[in-house]
Order: structure tokens, then C-alpha cells, then sequence
């Protein structure tokens, strides 16, 4: 292990836990939902839904050392996890990123407020109270935002929730009104947005509609997350909610330079349709953006990958194992250039225990 990175103290950003099974949710619904749940199951925004874990994502998405020796998935085994990955590589501070049972992907708005809330309190209940070093991220159903904006309100005061979840694929793109009074509620209780590669909204997954190979669905996570950036920027969100913060989980950050050029030339001829985006586009995304490093682009010269994090800005990432997934980072070799101890800190530990709060 390479000590001058684990004796710094390391927060990784995107940590999975799972469910040993459904089951696991049942003590924290109601009867009426636990009964829904058994007798209809998930509605979700998509048909075939189930296929996208095939093959590229059997089994359980997980990296083949990941499986816990009381047999359930990886990410299920608090004291495995414990010992293979916080204690293993120096992990001060993990935040958990629960992708399931996808209640933000439901068609029935109440179901899916349920199963969000559920999920709420079974992360603090079987995680975050029996490890100190773990946080949750509050799970909503952004369809719903009053039922949103009520779940952040029930949880914001609750110190082990240090970020609100949301997919980047969503009905509509996550500028538009109907979606505020999410940000606002964000902003109100002072906590980031948590936006992580997901969502089934129905949608094709490519602008040029339904890819013909994984490796294409793959790819497509970066390019949903340049929508993200770019519709929360033209449709004013940054200016109506100026302390908001957003980090990008999981769709790497190589992109985000081309994509500030090229808005911005943009911005300067046809300003006059959006008077409400105030300053040039880059600005906003070098200002209200963090990424986790977690798929860091390979460059084939290390030094030009140390060139974007410069127009980045080395306060704006935040490193991320992916834990227990297969295509998880190494803290030991994520990085095939030099860097200063204080860009090392600041990348493994300090920007995010000042965007979380920690």
C-alpha cells in the first residue's frame, strides 16, 4: 500500500451498498407497501429495464474478489466491506450511493416515495449508526417533488445525510420549473445535489436514439451528464439558486472543458435568448460543478489529464473508488502523474469534506 496515500486520510465519494434482499426494506414500510411490493412489484419509467444488467453488469455489477463470505452480494456485508475496502485502503470517510430499489424510476408516485423513504432509513439504520465513517445521500422521487421536497425536510436535520441523490435521467431535463422546489429545498438545508449515472425515464439512453451495443450505453453516461450541466445552466437554475452545489458522480470529467468553449460561443451570439444566464457559461461550470474521479479518463500522455484538472480547478474533484463494482479505482495508481502534496490532499480528503460538510 502506498502510504502517502492512505496516511492522508482518504473520503471516497461513491460507495454502493446493496440489500442482502428485498426483504431487508419490509421493517421500515408500512404494511400497505410491503403488500404492493410483493403482490405488483416495481413499475418503473422503461420496459426491459431488468436486461440493461446483462451481460456488462453480471454478475451484480461487482468486482470478483467483492462477494462476501456469508453469500450475499457485494455491498451487502457491513463488516466485509469494513475490512476490505475502508480499513484496506485508509478510507476516513465514505459516502454511500444506494442505486436500489429505484425509487426514483417508479410510476406509481407513492410507491416510489415510499420506497425512497424506506431506503432513507434502512441506510442510517443498517450503515451509517453502526459505522461512523460511512454517510448517507437522502433518495427521492424527483417526479414527485412535493414528496421530495417533503423527504429532504424529514431528513436534512439528520447530520448522516450529507447529500440529496438524484439521477441525471429524468422525465425532463433537471433545469426545467416543475423540478425547483427540489433545489430550493436543497439549498434551504444546505446541502449539495448528489447527481449519479442512472435513471430509466423511458428515454432513449443516446440523443440518436437506442444504442446497438453496451459499450455505447456505457459511454452515454458522460454524455447524459453534459445535458445535465448544460440545461441546469439555460434554464437558469445556477442564478435562481446561487449557493446550490452539484457534484457529478460517475461520468468522469475530461469533457467538461469542450463542453464550457463550446457553450460559450454559443452563449456570446445568442445571448439574447436566455438574458437570466448571466455569465459566460464556463464560468458556472468551473464555479458550481465537482466530479468524483471515478472513471478517470486514460490519457495517453499522463500531462495532458493534469491540463484539464488545471481548467477544472484541483478544488472540484473529488475521488471515488466505485466500491464494489468491477470497474473500481485503486487510490494507489488512479493517478500515473506527480502530484504536489497539497493537490493530493485536497483531491483524496479535503475538497470533499468541504462540499459535504464532513
Amino acid at each position: 500500500m502506498n502510504d502517502a496515500i492512505t496516511d492522508i486520510g482518504i473520503v471516497d465519494c461513491d460507495i454502493h451498498p446493496s440489500f442482502r434482499s428485498p426483504s431487508d426494506l419490509a421493517p421500515f414500510m408500512s404494511s400497505r407497501w410491503q403488500q404492493h411490493w410483493r403482490e405488483y412489484g416495481a413499475h418503473l419509467r422503461q420496459g426491459l429495464s431488468s436486461t440493461l444488467a446483462h451481460p456488462r453488469m453480471t454478475p451484480a455489477v461487482a468486482r470478483a474478489d467483492s462477494w462476501p463470505p456469508n453469500g450475499g452480494p457485494p455491498g451487502s456485508d457491513l463488516a466485509f466491506m469494513q475490512s476490505q475496502h475502508l480499513d484496506a485502503y485508509g478510507i476516513e470517510h465514505g459516502m454511500l450511493m444506494c442505486l436500489r430499489p429505484g425509487g426514483c424510476d417508479e410510476r406509481n408516485l407513492d410507491f416510489g416515495a415510499a420506497l425512497c423513504r424506506a431506503t432513507n432509513d434502512w441506510q442510517i439504520e443498517a450503515w451509517v449508526r453502526q459505522e461512523p465513517r460511512l454517510s448517507a445521500g437522502i433518495t427521492i422521487t424527483q417526479e414527485d417533488p412535493a414528496a421530495a421536497v417533503a423527504e429532504i425536510e424529514r431528513c436534512a436535520g439528520d447530520r448522516s445525510f450529507r447529500v440529496i441523490n438524484m439521477p441525471p435521467r429524468m422525465a425532463e431535463p433537471p433545469g426545467r420549473r416543475r423540478y425547483w422546489p427540489i433545489y430550493e429545498a436543497a439549498q434551504a438545508a444546505g446541502l449539495p445535489i448528489g447527481i449519479h449515472i442512472s435513471g430509466v425515464p423511458g428515454h432513449p439512453s443516446t440523443s440518436a436514439g437506442w444504442p446497438s451495443f453496451y459499450m455505447q450505453e456505457h459511454h452515454a453516461n458522460a454524455q447524459s451528464m453534459q445535458a445535465v450541466v448544460t440545461s441546469l445552466i439555460m434554464e437558469g437554475v445556477l442564478e435562481r439558486f446561487p449557493d446550490l452545489k452539484f457534484v457529478l458522480i460517475e461520468c468522469g470529467f475530461a469533457w467538461a472543458p469542450s463542453l464550457g468553449w463550446r457553450l460559450d460561443k454559443l452563449w456570446q451570439r445568442m445571448r439574447g435568448e436566455v438574458p437570466h444566464v448571466k455569465r459566460p457559461p464556463s464560468e458556472y461550470i468551473r464555479e458550481r460543478f465537482w466530479y468524483t474521479t471515478q472513471p478517470i479518463e486514460e490519457t495517453e500522455e499522463p500531462g495532458h489529464l493534469r491540463e484539464i484538472i488545471d481548467w477544472i480547478g484541483w478544488d472540484k474533484l473529488l475521488f471515488s473508488t466505485d466500491y464494489p463494482h468491477w470497474d473500481f479505482d485503486d487510490p494507489r495508481y488512479t493517478f500515473r502523474f506527480q502530484m504536489t502534496e497539497a493537490e493530493r490532499k485536497a483531491i483524496f480528503r479535503d475538497n470533499a469534506r468541504a462540499v459535504f460538510a464532513l
